[in-house]
């Protein structure tokens, strides 16, 4: 019989990621999970009734680049090698550059998006390459488009997101390995619901999880989801400075870490 394909996902334990997990377990795959809380993680996995054969759940952070290696090692020694790689942990916290608090803020979310981000990728890519077939999917957002007030450190490691698959999209050419770049409008998630401002198009994490799941089997480069959220991305990159900055003017900023 043949073995259900493997979906390795990052920050499953709340929000895009849980929805995910259970998309694809509904679809039969096997999940492997990560997540700093793995309590959560054990007692979610239970709760949805999910046979011990179907998941593994692995303690990692995706800031400290040995411990989500480690995490990707150990998956594809258990597990073997996934179908699709996730690298969906992610945080978001507003961040004032004047003070110097934020700094260090700015380095943890770069470290948590980006290096992250990359790290997740790293064990997986030349087994996949030899193997001739996978999925590398970076979650970026629509917030990567254009700097927000108050969210440069989210938004623009949100952009090198975007950069970075577009990158690594190109160099993994004709190897049989995609990368799919998704970029997610809001999504009803604790991420999002201290926001203090209107939150156009938002989506329940099972609809996003369920336009995802077909996109990253067609193997689709990239895909801002909802497609009306697309169409405000367009838009934003056709807006000239000065009218952009005038319509952002007196917008509510993101809570900064403490607040």
């Amino acid at each position: 019989m043949a073995t259900a394909p493997l979906v390795f996902i990052t920050g499953a334990s709340s929000g895009i990621g849980q929805a995910l997990a259970a998309h694809y377990h509904q679809a039969g795959w096997r999940l492997a999970l990560v997540a700093r809380r793995t309590d959560v993680m054990e007692a979610w996995a239970e709760a949805q009734g999910y046979s011990a054969s179907s998941y593994a759940i692995y303690s990692a952070d995706v800031a400290d680049p040995h411990s989500i290696i480690a995490a990707g090692e150990d998956c594809i020694a258990r597990q073997g090698l996934p179908d699709v790689v996730i690298a969906n942990a992610g945080i978001s916290i507003g961040v004032d550059t004047a003070r110097r608090e934020d700094i260090d803020v700015v380095a943890h979310l770069y470290a948590t998006n980006n290096i992250g981000m990359a790290a997740t990728f790293q064990p997986f890519v030349a087994p996949m390459v030899r193997r001739g077939s996978g999925r590398l999917v970076g979650i970026g957002s629509v917030a990567g488009i254009r700097g927000l007030p108050g969210h440069g450190a989210y938004c623009s490691s949100k952009a090198a997101v975007i950069s970075y698959c577009e990158s690594l999209r190109g160099e993994l050419r004709g190897t049989g390995v995609r990368v799919v770049t998704l970029c997610p409008g809001y999504v009803d998630t604790p991420l999002t619901r201290q926001n203090r401002y209107a939150m156009p198009f938002l989506m329940a994490p099972q609809d996003f999880a369920r336009q995802a799941f077909r996109a990253i089997a067609a193997g689709t480069s990239y895909r801002v989801i909802p497609w009306q959220m697309a169409v405000v991305a367009k838009l934003l990159r056709l807006l000239p400075d000065a009218l952009f900055d005038r319509l952002l003017a007196g917008r509510p900023r993101k809570h900064r870490a403490g607040q």
